[in-house]
């Protein structure tokens, strides 16, 4: 394993973290009131396309994987709008698993969806760019010896850590602290937000430390 390898993928994640910091701070300069707990929604849609947006051209520009040999541009058009459909089908399936446990069947179902759309956007949004629309990629890389580089290895890292910190964020809601952050689903969505910026983090660190006895199959 190159250490150029890791720092690409270090540099790449750094970008990663300051897109959800600048989805913070750059909204609250042309939009009036802007706060993460105070227009939730708007700041869950502008992180969305930020992070989206940098996943794309970190893609694009570091392109981890092997270029495909179909490249022609009814391939791409095709892989494109898969990719657009797999991405809704995600948002709508947490959409689901949220209501089975426990978030409003009626109510607050802007919330849901949203909360959906930023948990999707941290964990499908990344495997899409690197692994395509392609299932058996995906259950490959989340098996348990599957993955085939430390792109794949980061990739396991922050969908874990995404999943585990929205989970958590829903501890404090039912208690009786009466803060704000406790209003479904802002807490989860706080939790989901620094499990992956979490993940982005201990990641590359993660892999440098353990470099000298992993091994992948494309090695």
């Amino acid at each position: 394993m190159k250490d150029n390898d890791i720092k690409r993928l270090l540099y790449a994640h750094l970008l990663c973290i300051f897109s959800v910091i600048l989805s913070t701070f750059i909204p609250s300069l042309f939009l009036e009131r802007f706060s993460i707990l105070e227009t939730h929604l708007t700041w869950l849609c502008i992180c969305s396309v930020f992070v989206t947006a940098v996943n794309l051209v970190l893609y694009l520009v570091v392109k981890p994987n092997a270029p495909s040999k179909r490249s022609s541009l009814s391939h791409k058009v095709a892989r494109f709008l898969k990719c657009c459909i797999y991405f809704l089908m995600s948002c709508f399936c947490f959409h689901v698993i949220f209501v089975l446990y426990g978030a409003p069947l009626i109510e607050l179902v802007l919330e849901t969806f949203l909360f959906a759309v930023i948990l999707s956007t941290f964990t499908t949004v990344p495997c899409l760019c690197l692994l395509g629309p392609n299932i058996k990629a995906w259950l490959r890389v989340f098996s348990r010896n599957g993955v085939a580089s430390i792109w794949e290895n980061s990739l396991q890292i922050t969908t874990i850590s995404s999943f585990i910190g929205s989970w958590l964020g829903a501890f404090p809601i039912p208690l009786d602290w009466e803060r704000p952050w406790q209003v479904w689903p802002i807490s989860c969505t706080l939790g989901a937000t620094f499990g992956y910026v979490a993940g982005l983090a201990v990641s590359p660190l993660w892999i440098y430390w353990n470099r000298k006895r992993l091994t992948y199959k494309n090695n």
